[in-house]
């Protein structure tokens, strides 16, 4: 007969901008002592709160069978979060409607039987230990690496006693640690090759504050723009609102559309895939324009432009002004527009309807052979991780077009994306992002066009 085994499993998972930068972390404590027996995080790239939270369940539940994977319905899981949507979905009490969604239920609820695993919804205060790794996470996917474990430092603002409400300790030893989390870290690392891509989509807010059944999406009790890092141990720099003169100078993308092509007045659908327009007289008027404004300003470091025609020329005023040369960033192209590309919206409406009815609809919709808005939203946020990173504390002028500077805003806002319709951003308009190294976005300009009056 199996000796019982019983365990505590606490998860946390967090988006510094919901859809954003996200990542998850979850720790196996032996609930005898309150040690950890295995930690687990990752980076996972663009994702919503909700999305990480249920990586972080996965991870936790992978990692405490990995520990004991002869223990078979002798193992008791308590999982202990604070995402109530995650905890009342696993429980059974709020259905999981957003289909999506359900895929992520379903690889928790499959790694061990339903009836060896508990769940407790617990303040975030009690859930620190997973909350840093979480944070560690993301730190280092901002840096452009994935979390090591043995570069973590979670567990020192972890509680030396488990809280109230975690269950009474079971007869039998915890097993042999360091072995067991070896096993841990080889199946996690397994069930990340065999994740399945499609569950890590971008969800609107909307969508997953209707997942709950009526009640609010959980974010940790923060604003959803960003998941603040933690509280820091004793004797370490603080960071987040508090403390902000600790995190320096922001690096800030100043995001300017490009000039007037021949297309814009006429309102075509201009994007990566069709005719690549020059500026028109005024468009190249209107790059002179505001390259004397900046000249004026005095602030901008660095130029990054997309390799598109008509943000090059548009750039390239700007630098000359300047005495600054031009980075391209191909990622800072417009959306490709497919079959749509050079037509007017009523005449897409007339020979595509149907098409452009599922657009509007739907973010992971894109336009006739061309590209959704969900895909730019990857290339863009993952343009904005890698500037950010190299030019941290440096003010760069980004030339580029509407969806990503749209885009940029969005994420930064923690906006959802039908938000994409509804800003205005005129030709040769300045906006204006400042990112800080806590992870947090301020918005500071959206569609200024006083420098061209």
């Amino acid at each position: 007969m199996s000796v019982a085994r019983q365990v505590v499993v606490e998860a946390d998972g967090g988006s510094r901008g919901n859809p954003g930068p996200a990542g998850y972390g979850a720790v196996v404590i032996d609930p005898a002592t309150g040690e950890p027996l295995a930690e687990a995080a990752e980076y996972i790239g663009v994702a919503t709160n909700n999305v990480a939270e249920y990586r972080g369940l996965i991870a936790g539940l992978t990692a405490a069978k990995a520990l004991f994977p002869d223990a078979g319905e002798a193992l008791r899981v308590h999982v202990r979060m604070d995402s109530k949507l995650v905890v009342e979905q696993m429980s059974g009490r709020w259905k999981i409607k957003h289909p999506d969604m359900k895929p992520l239920a379903a690889r928790a609820a499959a790694i061990l039987p339903p009836s060896s695993v508990t769940y407790e919804w617990i303040p975030r205060a009690q859930n620190k230990h997973a909350d840093r790794l979480a944070n560690e996470a993301m730190d280092a996917g901002r840096d452009g690496r994935q979390w090591e474990a043995s570069a973590s430092t979670a567990a020192l603002d972890a509680p030396s006693a488990r809280t109230p409400g975690t269950p009474p300790p079971v007869q039998g030893p915890p097993g042999d640690q360091a072995a067991g989390a070896a096993k841990a870290r080889a199946a996690l690392a397994a069930a990340r090759r065999t994740a399945a891509p499609a569950a890590d989509a971008l969800f609107s807010l909307a969508e997953e504050t209707a997942e709950s059944g009526g009640e609010p999406v959980e974010s940790g009790g923060e604003p959803t723009d960003a998941h603040p890092a933690p509280q820091q141990p004793a004797g370490t720099p603080q960071t987040g609102w508090g403390a902000a003169p600790d995190l320096g100078a922001p690096a800030t993308l100043v995001l300017l559309r490009h000039g007037e092509t021949a297309l814009t007045p006429e309102k075509r659908f201009s994007g990566s895939g069709g005719t690549d327009p020059e500026l028109s007289a005024v468009g190249r008027g209107q790059a002179e324009r505001a390259a004397g404004h900046f000249a004026a300003l005095g602030t901008v470091q660095e130029i990054v432009s997309s390799p598109l025609r008509r943000c090059r020329e548009t750039a390239a005023a700007v630098a000359a002004r300047l005495g600054l040369d031009v980075r391209v960033d191909e990622s800072l192209r417009e959306t490709d527009f497919g079959a749509w590309e050079g037509l007017t919206f009523g005449e897409v409406r007339e020979r595509y309807g149907d098409d452009l009815t599922a657009w509007l609809a739907s973010p992971d919709t894109a336009p006739t052979g061309g590209e959704s808005f969900a895909q730019v939203a990857e290339r863009v946020a993952a343009a904005r991780d890698r500037l950010v990173a190299r030019y941290a504390g440096r003010t760069v002028l980004l030339v580029t077009h509407v969806t990503p500077i749209k885009t940029f805003v969005r994420l930064a806002l923690g906006a959802p994306p039908e938000a994409l319709f509804r800003m205005e951003l005129s030709a040769a308009s300045i906006s204006t992002v400042a990112y800080y190294a806590d992870g947090n976005a301020s918005v500071r300009l959206l569609n200024d066009t006083s420098h061209l009056r």
